[in-house]
């Protein structure tokens, strides 16, 4: 195994609920929190999953709360987060070799659209100084950087949908290779402007389902028809193992290998034959040092689009064989926050493979015969898991898969 992490702390936000524990309850239940928004009051598409009661006033006091954008917040707040459980003292550690690398799949359209309102409208005046430094994406890994007094590498990472998980990727290729001792990884997004909804809609990626939000995100369902857009931020602490053990740290999980590809073949629709998802896939298991026998729970991108989900389950099959290991797909509970999606999915699949326990997948009822697979629905399934795959893929063709493997 030649890369090899360990996962020592974990931050949520999601829309499942304020805190990792919160969001481990809501996977559990196995029901969607999509909802009517009225934010998004005479769209044609009105559902969302958003982060509720999160007040940031109160988390990050007024001032420093005025200064940041949404998906920061939230980033902010998870990264906070994990330290704590990680049981890290941001001021006793070696803050030079400590590095933050975030997802962030794009920028922040409420404030642009806000300050673009004045601009348009004849007041230049009236833009805030703030307009460039709070909705920038590395502006996530700066604040957290500031907040924490982390010194080390700083940067943000764009693959789409894809983004969280690619960070988790590249810190952990900075933490094995020395870059740093410890890496603040993960992903935000907010990413529920009307101009964010209007845009998927455009492209007829959204469910239309807007009459029953609960029941949209249906993930490899055959009347799958698009996704429920949402928010939120995860935050893993990735360390050497070594590193973690001389500070006496619990290690959750070992992220044991990882692979990003790109499919190079169109903006937004994925290869047809699953091509760069496949490579990713093989090349995650051969960097862990693991065989495809030896997974045992699959955690999916699962949008519930039509063409994505299919092209999935054909590379799951092509890589497994004819009985690939359990899925679950979390989106269906959680909805796709974009660039934020592939760290909150990782961090479910620490979890997972903590309690031994795989979440259910919601509002599957019927899967198509051509590609079936083993996805647990309806309740958690207990499973002896001592490894896992957490796939993610975005716009763009990028693709990036992590295996965790048990401590």
């Amino acid at each position: 195994m030649r890369c090899k992490a360990a996962v020592t702390g974990i931050g949520m936000i999601t829309p499942g609920g304020l805190t990792t524990e919160a969001t481990w309850a809501t996977v559990c239940q196995g029901q969607s929190v999509a909802r009517t928004d009225p934010d998004l009051a005479g769209l044609p598409v009105d559902i969302t999953c958003r982060v509720d009661g999160f007040d940031a006033d109160a988390v990050h006091g007024r001032r420093l709360a005025r200064r940041l954008d949404r998906f920061t917040h939230l980033a902010l707040a998870a990264a906070q987060q994990a330290v704590r459980d990680a049981k890290l003292e941001p001021g006793a550690w070696n803050a030079p070799r400590v590095a933050v690398v975030l997802g962030v799949g794009g920028n922040s359209m409420n404030t642009y659209f806000r300050e673009f309102e004045a601009l348009s409208q004849g007041h230049p005046e009236l833009v805030s100084p703030l307009a460039l430094p709070r909705s920038v994406p590395n502006m996530a890994a700066a604040e957290v950087a500031i907040a924490l007094g982390a010194r080390g590498p700083n940067f943000t990472v764009a693959s789409a949908c894809a983004s969280g998980a690619t960070a988790l990727a590249v810190a952990a290729s900075m933490v094995t290779s020395g870059a740093c001792d410890i890496a603040l990884a993960g992903g935000a997004e907010s990413g529920l402007a009307r101009m964010t909804v209007t845009g998927f809609q455009q492209m007829h990626a959204l469910s239309q389902r807007t009459d029953a939000p609960r029941l949209a995100s249906r993930p490899f369902d055959v009347d799958r028809d698009g996704f429920v857009l949402a928010e939120g931020a995860a935050v893993l602490v990735l360390e050497r193992p070594q590193h973690a053990l001389r500070r006496g740290a619990d290690q959750r999980a070992l992220l044991g290998g990882h692979a990003c590809t790109c499919d190079a073949y169109h903006p937004v629709v994925p290869h047809p034959e699953g091509i760069g998802v496949e490579h990713a896939l093989r090349t995650a298991l051969k960097e862990s040092g693991l065989d495809s026998r030896d997974i045992g729970h699959v955690n999916a991108h699962g949008t519930s689009t039509p063409v994505g989900d299919t092209v999935e389950a054909r590379a799951l099959h092509r890589i497994f064989g004819p009985t690939p290991p359990p899925v679950t797909a979390p989106k269906s509970i959680l909805g796709h926050s974009l660039g934020a999606a592939g760290a909150i999915e990782a961090a479910l699949t620490v979890l997972t493979q903590q309690h031994q326990l795989i979440p259910p997948t919601a509002n599957l009822h019927r899967q198509d015969p051509d590609w079936e697979l083993d996805i647990v629905t309806q309740a958690p399934r207990a499973a002896a898991i001592n490894a896992a795959v957490s796939n993610s893929f975005g716009f763009g063709g990028h693709n990036t898969v992590l295996v965790f493997v048990g401590e």
